[in-house]
Order: C-alpha cells, then structure tokens, then sequence
C-alpha cells in the first residue's frame, strides 16, 4: 500500500496513470463515498492522478477532533504530501471541503498549482441551510442512507460514525463564528486559473454564494450542471458531463504545462 510521511502526518494515498500531476482532494465523508471513478478513467491517461486520503480518513489513521481550522491545516498538508512525492506545481481537483482546500491552496502557494477545478465549492462561513444537516450527522448517522453508510463502513471501517461526528462538530463550529468567507475576503486575490462546477440541485450552496463567488472571480471559469447534486463528479446522471467539462478544461490548461 503507498503511504508517504508529509511532515508529522503519514498519509495514504492512491495512484494512477502518467503525466503532468494531478491531484484529487476528496471531502468530509473520505473518498469512498464520493469516489472520482470516471475522472480516473477519462483522464489518467494524459496525467499521473494522486489521491490522498487525509489524516482522520480512511487509511491515514484517525484524529481525536477535528478542529474548525481544518481546512487550513489540510492545505498545509497537502502541500507537504507535494513535497514529499516531489512535486513542484500540480493541478488541484478538489470537492466539496477538498475544494476548499485546494482555494486556499491556491491563494497561499499559487506557484505551486497549474489551475484549479472546485467542484461544490464552499463559500461563506455562515452556512445557516445546513447547519440541520450537520446535527443530523451527530445525531442520526445512519440517515445518509444504505450507499453511503456502505461506502464510509468500505472507507472508515469501525471509525466511519466518528468521521461524519468529527466533520459535522468542525463545521458547526464554523457556522457559529464569525461572519464572512472561508478565505478572510480574500477570494478575490486568487491567480491560478480557476474552473467551478456546481450542481443545480446541491443543497449545500447557500443563497447568494455563487453570485459573490463570480463578482470576486470574473476571470474564473464556472460550469452549472442541471439536475445534479453535491456530486456531479460521481453520480450517474451528472458524471459523463462534469468529467467532460474537466477534461475540455484540463485541455485548454494543458498547452501551458508543456
């Protein structure tokens, strides 16, 4: 199993194809429930797909808490996962958290990204319409539902029940503080090419993100896929178009890698 100490932390992680470097950032459930099968498939042949599972996730070990600067820490991570495997400058793909991560990647290291593709990207701290969501998790974790609780047992084993606690306490923590965005304002300062897709039926975008996310980023490219949820890279109605959109995008990008 490939395993990779990134300062303190020992990260598993997954490998595929040849190429430029491109790396997948998976969200708060882990990757198995959400898992980027297709873009493997459609794109592992132009680049060398890496896929980490951070710490508290699935093979990386577990965490007593999950602390709401998470996803900061993550991005300190990641970057060393980066140094470790000997990678300068990588394409970043992240969902959900992971696109959190990777923006924030993006504004505090951005001669390290090629570009940025932020699949159901969070935006405020203030996320009100899901803070239900997020007790629900703590209080009843079997409501995610048969496919998933199966997935996160695949992903987490005995841990999985921990793994939603510990991301639900975090956000709720974050939606308690104080107002604003997750990047402290400044969102608008980010230089690496950025393309988002977003699901037309995700729950988790908050009324008004998407409209302060393009008046920050005019120059970021945005792709809406109509029926999909929080997932499009992984649900059946939605995946042969989000992975199509990434690929055309990676395709346009890829030119400036050479």
């Amino acid at each position: 199993m490939p395993f990779v100490q990134a300062g303190p932390a020992r990260l598993y992680y997954r490998e595929f194809g040849a190429g430029a470097p491109l790396v997948f950032l998976h969200g708060g459930w882990g990757y198995e429930v959400y898992p980027f099968d297709l873009a493997i498939e459609g794109l592992g042949e132009r680049f060398r797909i890496l896929i980490p599972d951070r710490p508290g996730y699935g093979r990386s070990g577990r965490l007593a808490s999950l602390p709401p600067d998470f996803h900061a820490r993550a991005a300190e991570e990641t970057l060393r996962f980066l140094d470790a495997l000997g990678i300068e400058r990588a394409l970043l793909w992240g969902h959900s958290d992971g696109a959190v991560i990777a923006g924030l990647i993006g504004l505090n290291a951005p001669q390290r990204c090629h570009g940025l593709i932020l699949e159901a990207f969070h935006y405020t701290r203030q996320k009100r319409g899901s803070a239900d969501f997020f007790r629900a998790m703590i209080s009843d974790p079997e409501s995610v539902g048969g496919r998933a609780l199966e997935a996160l047992a695949r992903d987490h084993g005995d841990a999985w029940q921990k793994v939603l606690e510990q991301n639900a306490t975090a956000w709720l923590e974050i939606v308690r503080s104080e107002a604003g965005d997750l990047y402290n304002g400044r969102l608008s300062e980010l230089s690496v090419p950025a393309l988002f897709i977003d699901g037309s039926r995700d729950p988790r975008i908050e009324p008004g993100d998407p409209q302060a996310i393009r008046r920050e980023l005019p120059q970021a490219e945005f792709r809406v896929i109509e029926g999909a949820g929080h997932s499009p890279h992984s649900e059946p109605n939605a995946a042969g178009e989000c992975v199509r959109i990434a690929a055309e995008w990676c395709n346009k990008l890829y030119p400036a890698l050479d």
